[in-house]
């Protein structure tokens, strides 16, 4: 884990290789906000579970809707959102950037909506 001057903090290292070749798309770099991550540390969980949950393709308590733009940005490329609840009740979201003109995804956030 490395941490940014914009406070955010580098977990790319968290998710194994194993786990990203399962994945419906590569993350990027992945960060969090520090927000967040008091967040996971009060419920006692950690970003990987949200992660994996992300990159697996499960929005987590999202509407239809957005279900239906997430799985059509996995083929266009656009922005990727899911959200989650910690154990404490706190709203988690991950948020993986669109893609560049490459078609590489640059990073994926963990965040609070009041991140947002």
């Amino acid at each position: 884990m490395n941490d940014h001057p914009n406070g955010l903090r580098d977990w790319s290292g968290f998710v194994s290789v194993n786990e990203t070749t399962k994945a419906k798309f590569h993350p990027g770099l992945i960060v969090a906000t520090p927000g967040a991550l008091e967040a996971l540390r009060d419920s006692g969980q950690q970003p990987h579970e949200f992660l994996v949950r992300h990159l697996g393709g499960d929005w987590g308590d999202l509407d239809e809707e957005d279900r239906q733009l997430n799985d059509a940005a996995l083929i266009d490329g656009g922005r990727l959102l899911s959200a989650y609840v910690t154990r404490k009740g706190e709203r988690i979201w991950v948020i993986t950037e669109a893609s560049d003109d490459d078609g590489r995804r640059l990073s994926s956030t963990l965040l609070l909506p009041s991140d947002y």
